[in-house]
């Protein structure tokens, strides 16, 4: 038994694994400027859209296109941080994304664009709403709430897709503004980005309802004893997700400028990805929004580099994979969490 009065010091490794695990940023910020620097290394020999004078790969463009195409990776997972303190997750963030960019594009030349904008994020809602019904009433895991809500959506959607197929396509200006346009070299996209990742930020570290998610994620019974309605905050967090969703999935078609009915589903996994790579836990009661979007960060990189090297699809997809699952091990093994 070690005793209580024990003055030996603390060897200098526990300190900085101490240290770690009360900044677990700091290992993902390293980590994310370790891949950068494994790209400037690399140096491949492709000509770039834009001509910076040097021989290196890293450029004001380049971190300006990391900055645009990590936005709705970050945002997505912003829903997936969210659910996941609650020991839940939303699956259907991708498809509802996509239902918003294809609605959103159909109705503009039909109604206006602020109309369809409001028509778009309208559908995210009524999805989050049913989401948090099924979650908060009838009781189903979110994994097969959201998943059930999102092949119903996808079903919707495909449906949709035939009753418009004589409707012309519309991008809203502003949109496509916000999703390629530049302002001082960096994306227009930062203009809703920053205003939503410091509302998130606030949202979870300064609101009674941020400590109400933790609460019910660590502990779902102690914080119904102390007075929590449970039912209310699930169903305004998978409404608020499924909002969320909606608006990456506007922005989102503003840089791609072509909907399609897969067109954020891609992003579904990653976003996932990039919550937990960012320290969140999937059993609740612990997460980052800011971990969560060096992680959208990291996965961008990750993507990049994977895409330099020319493998093949297949190649590509699990080496990702296992990247992920390495990259997540390490930072649990550095910061002590779990």
């Amino acid at each position: 038994m070690t005793d209580a009065t024990d003055t030996r010091p603390v060897p200098a490794l526990t300190r900085f694994g101490r240290w770690l695990a009360d900044n677990p940023m700091v290992p993902l910020i390293v980590f994310l400027f370790l891949l950068i620097a494994a790209l400037e290394v690399m140096r491949p020999g492709i000509v770039m859209p834009v001509r910076t004078g040097r021989d290196g790969f890293i450029s004001t463009f380049w971190v300006s296109n990391l900055v645009k195409f990590a936005i709705p990776l970050a945002m997505l997972a912003a829903c997936q941080v969210l659910t996941m303190l609650t020991a839940g997750i939303d699956l259907s963030v991708g498809i509802v994304a996509t239902v918003a960019a294809f609605v959103c594009a159909t109705m503009t030349s039909t109604i206006g664009p602020v109309p369809a904008c409001l028509v778009a994020i309208s559908c995210g809602l009524v999805v989050g709403i049913v989401n948090g019904l099924g979650v908060a009433f009838a009781r189903v895991h979110p994994l097969i709430m959201t998943l059930g809500t999102g092949l119903i959506a996808t079903g919707c959607l495909q449906v949709y897709q035939r009753l418009v197929i004589s409707v012309g396509v519309e991008i809203p200006a502003f949109l496509e503004w916000l999703g390629i346009g530049q302002t001082w070299g960096m994306p227009n996209a930062l203009f809703v980005f920053v205003p939503f990742a410091a509302f998130i930020l606030w949202l979870m570290r300064f609101t009674g309802f941020g400590r109400i998610l933790f609460a019910l994620g660590s502990n779902e019974n102690a914080a119904k004893l102390s007075g929590v309605r449970s039912w209310q905050v699930f169903l305004a967090l998978y409404a608020l997700s499924g909002v969320i969703a909606a608006l990456t999935g506007l922005l989102y078609l503003g840089m791609i400028r072509q909907p399609s009915l897969s067109l954020a589903n891609p992003l579904l996994l990653p976003s996932v990805a990039a919550a937990v790579i960012g320290g969140t836990s999937i059993f609740g009661g612990r997460g980052s929004f800011a971990g969560a979007i060096v992680g959208a960060l990291i996965l961008r990189v990750l993507n990049t580099m994977l895409t330099l090297l020319q493998m093949p699809e297949g190649a590509r997809i699990v080496l990702f994979g296992l990247i992920i699952l390495a990259v997540t091990a390490l930072y649990v093994r550095i910061t002590g969490s779990r």
